[in-house]
């Protein structure tokens, strides 16, 4: 089974020699895939770097990765599609375990799994998320969720689709637009925890990171509005999560709203409460993982259900519409 590897890459001049060194270490033979790197209009030196490796290299005007993506996919040989991040390496068996599952001629889509060895507080409390997220993965059947950094789709089914909607200008959702559209048409979509990459650009701030979620938050809705339905459930996002940020920003409306109703505060305690029980089991999952980070969790949990949340809001409040195939 051939296989074409796609990574778009803008401005990756720190990282893309050890994603392209990786994916040319592989224990597949190298006649077997391909790797093809888009560089997205890179402003340093991306391309002198790519282009010196023995590899298929294209540039383009900036268009956003989702339009990188669509033209590594046009210029793809293979009829399996791998796809990953210009600051990911891939381990050596990863092209290996991404195909193992297409064995199965029913299954349409892969998606492998995130590890990072950042030290950073903030980095490995993002790590544990993918970890509980992967762990509700590995219980599904068929998922609906295919992140770009470890994804695999024949190509057929990628193009049946219409691919990436390049009306998504940054590298947020526009994978999760085109799983629950996979999924929507009844594609069988499964996870492998033993197709890894290493992240090397996992947030390390606060700052950072409540940047992340925020964007995450505003652009999910963007993806809900077409499909309504995932924001109820979804095989990828813990239920957890939505509690989370009803009950926070629920306790912070009541808190204000106590200075003309006393009777809010009791309420808005409550709510505090609530919020406080629901990151006990994440907390008790983390603790297992990394006893720092599940000390730790209820504070992170919290920047995550309000950026995110602020997102939502600013959604609502911009009235944003994506222009394209919304």
């Amino acid at each position: 089974m051939k296989a074409s590897v796609v990574v778009p890459a803008y401005n990756a001049q720190e990282t893309i020699a050890r994603c392209v060194e990786a994916l040319l270490k592989q224990t597949c033979p190298l006649e077997t895939y391909e790797v093809i790197v888009i560089d997205d209009g890179s402003k340093d030196k991306t391309g002198e770097i790519a282009s010196g490796y023995p590899i298929r290299y294209y540039r383009k005007e900036n268009g956003g990765p989702a339009s990188a993506r669509n033209m590594g996919v046009r210029e793809a040989a293979a009829e399996i599609i791998l796809f990953t991040d210009a600051d990911c390496v891939v381990t050596g068996s990863w092209i290996e375990e991404m195909l193992r599952p297409f064995e199965d001629p029913e299954v349409s889509a892969v998606k492998g799994a995130y590890r990072t060895n950042q030290r950073q507080l903030t980095a490995r409390f993002a790590q544990v998320e993918f970890e509980e997220r992967f762990a509700m993965l590995r219980n599904a059947p068929s998922i609906d969720m295919i992140d770009t950094y470890a994804a695999a789709f024949r190509k057929a089914v990628f193009n049946s689709a219409g691919g990436f909607d390049e009306s998504f200008p940054v590298a947020n959702n526009e994978d999760t637009d085109l799983s629950y559209k996979l999924s929507a048409a009844g594609h069988k979509m499964v996870f492998n925890g033993s197709a890894i990459v290493y992240h090397l650009n996992h947030p390390a701030s606060v700052r950072r990171y409540g940047s992340i979620k925020f964007q995450r938050g505003y652009w999910r809705m963007v993806v809900y509005k077409r499909y309504p339905d995932k924001m109820i459930k979804d095989t990828y996002t813990p239920q957890s999560l939505k509690i989370q940020i009803l009950t926070l920003f629920g306790g912070v409306f009541l808190l204000a709203l106590s200075a003309l109703v006393h009777t809010a505060l009791y309420a808005s305690l409550l709510l505090f409460i609530l919020f406080l029980l629901s990151t006990a089991r994440f907390a008790a999952f983390a603790f297992k993982a990394d006893k720092a980070i599940g000390i730790l969790s209820p504070f992170f949990i919290a920047l995550r259900a309000s950026s995110i949340g602020l997102g939502v809001l600013y959604y609502f409040i911009n009235g944003h519409r994506v222009k394209g195939r919304l």
